[in-house]
């Protein structure tokens, strides 16, 4: 905000206050606050708790948009002020405090968006390799790389529970469990096929490759959601991690491999030395992979009863990721490119995840980003 700027703030808070639905919010707190004063409230435990906690959440973000509005009214007011009495010396201290609120309002605006069933819990990410054998599962690697940076950014915990390694370079598969806030509802943004076109360092005639790899991501369930795994259904064997060990996995024989026949889902974990904590997280990844699995069978159902069809995540091309004979990466879904390759590989995919959160609601149109 320049000395000569026009008066700060106004565009942010009418655009947060649009998105968050602040009377939405109250009403809805007003109406738990009543339903937990009935007699019957206790009457069943665990749906008490969930209205709980709903009130806890709602609470704390009205209390954190009501606290963000009246900042950038203050500084609106200290703006004014500044103008008045020809201090124009204060101006860039009142622009670097409410950019600071901006980013704040943006943040809080992204997390209205996360309003999913699961979205404010943990995920389990799984990357796959297309064809192609070395060069595909090279790229398997650098997106995984690229997923760990952006957790580690952002303070999230990352356990990598299976990583089979490619015979000459990268993987052939990882499953990986992120934890911290909102984390499933960050990275379902990234389930899809990603696409990656460079000069491959594996071919010795330098010519252009174009690898494919699939990108999954299932929220973690909580203990109170039910799917229903019969023991008669599960064939579980025990095996030798593979790989060197090191970062990524062990090399004792507790490894566990979990086949759900009447699916034909298959889900391992090999990252820790204990088989039964490695078979407890293998049922955890196989109940998220399951409810998933319903869940999507769900939503086809519907299109197909409503005669509308929708494009599926899985199977199509979501971003490309361009090394050669120029630099960009594109999100096909939401036209948000940038030419700093480097940064995204890197973990830098913030702008990638709000715009596709944001679509079909008010949000800056796609640009362009240096």
């Amino acid at each position: 905000m320049s000395g000569g700027g026009s008066r700060p703030c106004r565009r942010s808070s009418r655009v947060c206050g649009a998105t968050f639905d602040l009377p939405g919010k109250q009403a809805r707190t007003r109406a738990i606050e009543e339903q937990s004063q009935a007699p019957d409230f206790w009457k069943d435990p665990e749906a008490a708790q969930r209205l709980l906690k709903e009130l806890r959440e709602l609470k704390e973000q009205i209390a954190l948009f009501e606290g963000l509005q009246r900042s950038l009214e203050e500084q609106a007011g200290l703006y004014d002020l500044a103008r008045a009495e020809g201090e124009e010396t204060l101006l860039p201290e009142i622009g670097a405090a409410v950019e600071s609120l901006e980013r704040e309002v943006g943040r809080l605006e992204l997390e209205t968006v996360l309003s999913g069933k699961h979205d404010r819990g943990n995920a389990i990410l799984s990357i796959n390799p297309g064809a192609g054998g070395t060069e595909s599962q090279d790229w398997a690697e650098m997106l995984l790389r690229m997923y760990l940076r952006w957790a580690e950014a952002r303070a999230f915990r990352t356990d990598i529970l299976e990583l089979q390694p490619g015979e000459e370079a990268g993987i052939k598969g990882v499953t990986v469990t992120v934890a911290g806030p909102n984390a499933y509802g960050y990275l379902r943004a990234e389930t899809g096929v990603h696409r990656l076109v460079r000069i491959s360092p594996f071919d010795a005639s330098r010519r252009r490759h174009t690898s494919f790899a699939s990108v999954y991501v299932y929220p973690e369930l909580e203990e109170d959601i039910q799917v229903v795994v019969e023991e008669r259904d599960l064939r579980i064997e025990t095996f030798r991690s593979t790989g060197a060990g090191g970062q990524h996995v062990n090399v004792t024989d507790s490894a566990v491999r979990i086949t759900h026949l009447p699916t034909g889902i298959v889900v391992s974990c090999q990252n820790e030395r204990s088989q039964h904590k490695n078979k407890a997280m293998a049922m955890k990844v196989l109940r998220a992979r399951l409810y998933e699995r319903a869940r999507q069978e769900q939503e086809q159902e519907l299109e197909r009863l409503g005669g509308e069809k929708k494009e599926i995540a899985w199977g199509s091309q979501i971003r490309s990721y361009v090394l050669a004979p120029y630099q960009l990466v594109k999100d096909h879904r939401t036209g948000v490119e940038t030419g700093n390759v480097e940064a995204v590989l890197d973990g830098r995919i913030d702008p990638f995840i709000e715009a596709y959160l944001f679509r079909g609601q008010q949000k800056p149109e796609a640009t362009t980003k240096k």
